[in-house]
């Protein structure tokens, strides 16, 4: 099949825009909690309705107004996830202008090209560091003027200044936009080269967002659903989850720090949780370490055996044995559930998106009683423009097509798409936005493949295809997630191009290390010590060998060499999605690539 299509489910009115998913959410269920907020010390989230969400939206949109902002002008959030981002969000499209969110992480050039390129007016940032960082390029952004910090009391310095804003003002500014205009301008990561700011829509958000509800209505708009945003809210797919809860009726919490993950999943309690394979990863290793230093070893692996073997006796008609339920009963018992109580104890469902999760951990979480569903999707889809159906997931696909949207394989194999979340196109880029469109189709830059039934498999990014020198033509990330799903192993890299053959390279994962020495039975030891290990030298080579085995010969990593130094956000290494910057570690490590194959020369 070279392309798949579903029908839309949900027609929207053209003259509406995002405003009016808040104002029907208030009109239907105004008296109901809209979001929860973590009041610290153990004590219990705050709960917000959603006239009370809507009253304060409306108190800092009157701010914006009394500070200049016109409709259509755009407005500068740089913060991590925390309530009051999505309330400014809210508040600016209830003003008629333009949110522009900038990463926490991000460095006063990457700032500077941001506020300047968008011509944001108005900047609100969280913290005095970030104020510095716009401040420190301020004469290069002559078009911004305040720069306001949550900490110090941006959003009730808003509200102050608004006062005397008319009701009128803010209820004629909700109704200016229509689903063509914009919303926001979201830069890419930049993976590659400098950002390009794609402008999404009001109707990429509204139609993607009424269709995703009605086709996952069973996971997001059951009563009594709610999901905690951990993701960057700079990001588009948590920008999205923000505005797909209102109509889903569900209810949304914001955490900015992934090290209180856990202990905020168990106090929060999602019913369903969205997030990028690594977190997953990060929840089956923490877990695993566990029992490996209670001395459970043996009674973890064979759970987690049974929960992907009865997992995958799911997809088989017959279903799984008499024998397989009873041992799965039993791994439930002794392990399963402790893992479902740490993501909060209510979750069924988990939509993973940014990357590949993995077969293996895919059936794990399933046999463990939560159904990831894999999606896809990129900035300029607003998110996902697929995602596994409740009704019929393929675990190791990202699924159909949501409704509306449609894919096609070209010649290549790159991925096509069509669809209602599909952007207009690059701020001030016209070359760029030309460039990524066809026939009216939006190019993808991924690789891919369709299934009998028109699901996606996504099996690598178009820029990253690696040719041997002998012809071979190779698709890293398989190689590099079945890598990298090792306890010991924080990324992977896998090179090539133009080579005799394939190598990598890895870093080690420094939180996971501790525990993996300490159930091994071996001492403490520093990450460079512990690179210098034979054991750690052999388990190592056992994860590259594992995921040899998904690859033809031609295919398989033969060398590999390990880093000293982690891949992070804040080395300019993964952006803030936790992609790994591919150009950036080639060009640091160019000496490392050489080092591997001069290695072979020297031996041979």
């Amino acid at each position: 099949m070279s392309e798949s299509r579903t029908p839309i489910l949900v027609e929207a009115d053209r003259s509406t825009n995002v405003n009016s998913l808040l104002a029907t959410r208030v009109a239907e269920r105004g008296q109901q909690a809209i979001i929860e907020v973590k009041q610290g010390d153990g004590a219990p989230w705050r709960s917000i309705t959603a006239a009370e969400f809507d009253a304060r939206v409306v108190a800092v949109a009157k701010g914006l107004v009394a500070a200049g902002i016109e409709p259509g002008q755009s407005v500068g959030i740089m913060s991590r996830t925390r309530y009051e981002w999505t309330l400014l969000d809210w508040a600016i499209w209830a003003a008629g202008a333009v949110t522009v969110p900038m990463y926490e992480t991000s460095s006063p050039k990457q700032v500077q090209w941001i506020l300047s390129d968008a011509d944001v007016r108005l900047a609100v940032v969280e913290t005095t560091a970030h104020a510095e960082a716009v401040r420190s390029v301020a004469k290069k952004t002559p078009s911004l003027g305040r720069t306001l910090v949550i900490d110090d009391g941006a959003i009730d310095t808003l509200v102050r200044e608004g006062a005397d804003v008319p009701d009128e003002e803010i209820a004629r500014r909700r109704s200016l936009a229509n689903l063509d205009d914009l919303a926001t301008i979201i830069y890419t990561s930049g993976t590659t080269g400098r950002p390009k700011g794609a402008e999404l829509t009001h109707g990429n958000f509204v139609e993607l967002s009424l269709n995703a509800v009605a086709r996952l209505r069973e996971i997001v708009g059951v009563p009594g659903s709610r999901t905690l945003l951990f993701m960057p809210l700079a990001h588009v797919f948590a920008r999205f989850i923000g505005v797909l809860t209102v109509p889903a009726n569900s209810v949304l919490g914001h955490t900015p720090d992934t090290a209180t993950l856990l202990p905020d999943l168990a106090a929060f309690k999602p019913t369903y949780i969205l997030s990028v394979p690594r977190v997953f990863e990060k929840v089956y290793n923490s877990s695993e370490q566990k029992a490996i230093a209670g001395g459970k070893a043996k009674i973890f692996h064979w759970a987690a055996s049974t929960a992907i073997a009865y997992s995958r006796a799911l997809d088989d008609p017959k279903g799984p044995g008499i024998g397989l339920k009873i041992q799965h009963g039993l791994a439930d018992a002794l392990v399963l559930k402790k893992i479902r109580a740490a993501l909060g104890g209510r979750a069924e469902w988990a939509i993973s998106g940014g990357a590949a999760l993995g077969e293996r951990l895919g059936h794990f979480y399933r046999g463990v009683g939560l159904k990831v569903l894999e999606g896809y999707g990129l900035t300029e889809t607003t998110a996902p423009a697929c995602v596994n159906v409740p009704d019929k997931p393929k675990i190791g696909t990202v699924g159909p097509p949501l409704p509306g949207a449609a894919f096609r394989i070209d010649s290549d194999g790159e991925v096509l798409i069509q669809g209602p979340q599909v952007f207009r196109g690059y701020h001030n880029n016209p070359e760029a936005t030309a460039e990524a469109f066809v026939d009216g189709w939006f190019r993808s830059g991924d690789l891919g493949s369709l299934d009998e039934d028109g699901y996606l498999r996504i099996t690598g990014r178009k820029k990253e295809l690696i040719v041997t020198a002998g012809g071979k033509n190779v698709a890293p990330a398989v190689l590099e997630d079945r890598v990298r799903a090792h306890v010991l192993v924080s990324q992977c890299v896998v090179v090539g191009d133009a080579r005799p053959f394939i190598g990598a390279l890895l870093t080690i994962d420094t939180e996971a290390l501790p525990g993996w020495l300490s159930a091994q039975g071996k001492p403490a030891m520093s990450l460079q010590e512990a690179l210098a290990d034979a054991d750690v030298q052999k388990s190592l080579d056992k994860a590259i060998a594992r995921a040899n085995k998904a690859v033809s010969r031609a295919e398989s990593i033969r060398k590999y060499r390990v880093l000293e130094n982690d891949f992070t956000i804040d080395n300019g290494y993964l952006t803030p999605s936790l992609k790994v910057k591919r150009n950036v570690v080639l060009e640091d490590f160019a000496h490392e690539v050489e080092a591997l194959y001069s290695e072979v020369q020297t031996n041979a």
